[in-house]
């Protein structure tokens, strides 16, 4: 009889041992306002850093090129980011926040190359999680 208690209780013990580990990442972007989202996007996008690209866009994701009428989720996104890890945009990045309201946002990132311009218009929501990039339309004017 004490031989199994023995073994239940620590069969207990490993199994919520095992639950802790399983534990959520917790989101170290949740608490910033949506400026420093668009930069952390725009530190992804122009300077090759991935390291918060699983908490930066939001499950829903969408990334779309004008130019070539291409669309991406956020699967395929992350994967082309995390192939150009470190590569740095030899451009001059500024953007603007064109509008915010409770818990939606959209903001422009302008990139000037020697010749041409790229225009990111960024899509920010606000959930429980924080802001995240939901949609990224590129254009080339």
């Amino acid at each position: 009889m004490k031989t199994t208690f023995a073994t239940i209780a620590t069969a207990f013990i490993v199994l919520t041992s095992f639950n802790s580990f399983a534990a959520k990442k917790v989101n170290p972007l949740r608490d910033l306002n949506s400026i420093n989202i668009v930069l952390t996007y725009l530190e992804a996008a122009t300077a090759g850093s991935i390291e918060f690209n699983k908490f930066l866009f939001s499950d829903d994701f969408e990334y779309r090129n004008t130019a070539n009428n291409v669309c991406y989720n956020k699967k395929t996104y992350t994967s082309f980011l995390k192939k150009n890890k470190g590569l740095r945009f030899n451009c001059e990045t500024t953007y603007e926040m064109l509008d915010e309201c409770g818990k939606a946002c959209v903001a422009k990132a302008i990139m000037k190359f020697d010749n041409f311009t790229r225009i990111d218009y960024i899509t920010l929501n606000h959930s429980q999680d924080g802001w995240k990039v939901s949609k990224v339309v590129t254009t080339y004017p």
